[in-house]
């Protein structure tokens, strides 16, 4: 947590606190507090310093782990076992105890915790700007180095997807018999499809051997990776677009890497070359573009100017096209996946300590996909690449 940057930002609201009532899951509440919570807690932000309330259960545990300057337990307000009702009286109690009658809380937070405080004296208003997801935003050197270090686990599962396709045989003529791939196009491991969830499989168990986790990743190919959010499924084909997305969670540091390669086992068509070398040259067009004081939409036209320039269309020619680049260029990431800043038409100013993904890519169901992706942090005098995984489309 950015102490200076935090008090810098609240001391903006007007109100005497800033509360939060919600898991370890909200990455607002996990920044603040610094707690692994699995069940909602409350943190309060007031006078430049972090107070908890956990359960019993949790108080221990808390008291260790938390970067609060005071932690409290349910029973140190005569509660445990309650219900709703005695649950609020609690919680608007241990906001007073703190000398604070007004508090803001998050566009998201509960309705039911902030009308209750409301009915019990405590004025509550909501931040509609959602600061402390701006305060997150810039990321101090420690917070940096923890997203370095789960891209590098990243990369660990991103080689082996590579090596798993690379190794793949290409079934013989007459092989697609099944339906699923023309004859002799078919990718077999050990004599079997080779799925995009087999490959997903490897992923996840290479992360895991390297301390970090995903819910889901993209293995996509053929007219699959023209979603630029489908997951994929299914065998796998030589001679078309692979798009590999991975967005691991480290599990003790719970901040998140994001990284996309594009492959292709055999020989590529002519429009797919063409595509790949375009969005290697939008990447560097984007990265060029990556400096303080330059906004995410500058960043953004970086991109969309190369592929505009070769005739594709983007959301700035066509804002109802549906191939073509079709999403922003980036996105910030720290505890989300996705946070702030935007590199995307409207996106504002970069700062050093920003780290962002650059991801330009194009899609057509007629050709497939392809995006590739750097993790960049910017810096005072541009930006340092936390990506160290090689570009290269055929395996």
């Amino acid at each position: 947590m950015n102490r200076t940057r935090l008090e810098e930002t609240l001391s903006a609201v007007d109100t005497d606190g800033y509360l939060l009532d919600a898991s370890q899951e909200d990455a607002n509440q996990l920044y603040l507090s610094g707690f692994t919570g699995p069940d909602p807690f409350l943190t309060l932000y007031a006078d430049g310093e972090v107070h908890v309330l956990v359960s019993g259960l949790e108080y221990g545990r808390a008291k260790a782990e938390a970067a609060a300057d005071t932690v409290e337990r349910h029973a140190d307000y005569d509660y445990e076992y309650g219900g709703r009702e005695e649950r609020y009286d609690m919680y608007a109690d241990f906001v007073r105890d703190k000398g604070v009658e007004s508090v803001s809380m998050p566009p998201r937070g509960p309705v039911g915790t902030a009308d209750a405080m409301r009915e019990r004296g405590v004025d509550v208003a909501v931040d509609g700007d959602d600061l402390l997801r701006e305060v997150r935003a810039v990321k101090t050197d420690e917070e940096v180095e923890a997203i370095r270090d789960a891209q590098r686990a990243n990369e660990a599962a991103m080689r082996a997807a590579e090596e798993l396709l690379a190794s793949a045989d290409v079934a013989g003529e007459g092989d697609g018999a099944d339906g699923d791939a023309e004859p002799g196009t078919l990718l077999l491991a050990d004599g079997e499809p080779l799925t995009s969830e087999r490959v997903a499989e490897e992923i996840e168990v290479t992360l895991l051997r390297h301390g970090c986790a995903l819910d889901e990743t993209i293995v996509a190919g053929g007219a699959q990776a023209a979603d630029p959010h489908d997951r994929g499924s299914g065998p796998l084909r030589a001679n078309e677009a692979i798009i590999i997305d991975i967005f691991p969670r480290s599990k003790a540091t719970k901040y998140n890497a994001d990284m996309t390669r594009t492959f292709c086992v055999g020989e590529p068509p002519a429009a797919l070359r063409e595509w790949y070398d375009l969005t290697e040259r939008a990447l560097a067009a984007a990265l060029d573009a990556v400096e303080p004081g330059a906004t995410g939409e500058d960043v953004h036209a970086a991109a969309c100017e190369v592929y505009e320039e070769a005739g594709e269309p983007t959301f700035r020619t066509d804002p109802e096209t549906e191939t073509g680049f079709i999403h922003s260029t980036g996105h910030g990431i720290g505890l989300d996946v996705h946070e702030s800043p935007r590199l995307a038409s409207g996106g504002g100013e970069l700062e050093p300590g920003h780290v962002v993904t650059v991801e330009p890519g194009l899609y057509d169901p007629d050709v497939g996909g392809v995006r590739i992706e750097d993790l960049v942090v910017v810096t005072e005098d541009g930006y340092e690449n936390l990506t160290e995984y090689p570009i290269a489309f055929e395996v």
